[in-house]
């Protein structure tokens, strides 16, 4: 028998309520290293709020969050990047009058020089965002000191995700990575996506894309209205099912059912 792994990260029983509303009602998930874990939902349906927990920005009204199996207090987006989670927004996080050498290292600059003479690195931090980009695919980056702005939607992603590769990320969450991108773009980054989960990190992919989820998905979670409605691996579910599931399928199967027994009923009084 397979030895049963231990998840990077275990969301036991969170729920974050706001104002007496229920944001996150009794949420569990585990997050594995080599695996895309897709979060699934529509607007409201919570996404936000779960991410925000795990990225240290909210803290949970209750339950438990274990890294590698340990109890840990995720306090602020600076304890989340210690713990090696690292989140991209849907547009990169990044700053478009910023150049890309910039960008990339907000907050740990390479530096040269001794004590107070201590400035930027900007050659040694533009070859590194270069190679990295390169590396990932956009190889029309050959200059570190181009600003953010001038690059595409998707680019501006794969600068995000670069970046948080090159740092040491353990576990790469990636909120509505593809919603404003074309098709060559999403695809780009989907095949990011699969390239992180092969290096062994753990990703979380936040979308509402069913498509794009089933297509690099190991592992879905549905969230609907702050609450977990389902949980399941690769080939336990179709795309159909999961469509339906997100759409309220079921509660429309409940009602399609409860009113051909009224018509029935009412034909019988007949």
């Amino acid at each position: 028998m397979a030895e049963k792994r231990t998840p990077y990260i275990t969301v036991e029983n969170v729920s974050k309520i706001f104002g007496g509303y229920a944001a996150l009602n009794d949420v569990s998930l585990n997050i594995h290293q080599g695996e895309v874990l897709c979060l699934l939902g529509d607007n409201g349906a919570g996404k936000s709020t779960l991410i925000k927990v795990l990225a240290g920005f909210h803290q949970p009204t209750s339950g438990i969050i274990r890294i590698e199996g340990q109890e840990r207090t995720i306090d602020s987006p600076r304890d989340a990047a210690d713990l090696g989670i690292s989140t991209v927004h849907q547009f990169g996080g990044t700053f478009p009058l910023m150049a890309l050498e910039r960008s990339f290292f907000v907050g740990l600059e390479p530096t040269k020089g001794w004590g107070p003479f201590k400035v930027f690195d900007r050659k040694k931090a533009g070859e590194i965002v270069v190679r990295e980009m390169q590396a990932m695919g956009i190889t029309r980056v050959t200059d570190g000191g181009r600003l953010v702005g001038s690059l595409s939607g998707g680019e501006r992603q794969v600068s995000a995700i670069a970046r948080a590769v090159h740092f040491g990320a353990k576990v790469l969450v990636l909120d509505e990575p593809t919603a404003a991108l074309g098709v060559k773009e999403s695809a780009h980054v989907l095949r990011l996506i699969m390239q992180a989960r092969n290096r062994g990190l753990a990703v979380v992919l936040v979308t509402h894309n069913v498509r794009h989820a089933m297509t690099v998905g190991d592992h879905f979670a549905i969230l609907i209205h702050g609450k977990k409605a389902d949980d399941f691996h690769r080939g336990e579910r179709t795309r159909r099912e999961v469509t339906d599931l997100m759409a309220g399928g079921e509660a429309m199967a409940e009602l399609e059912a409860e009113l051909a027994e009224l018509s029935g009923a009412g034909n019988n009084n007949i």
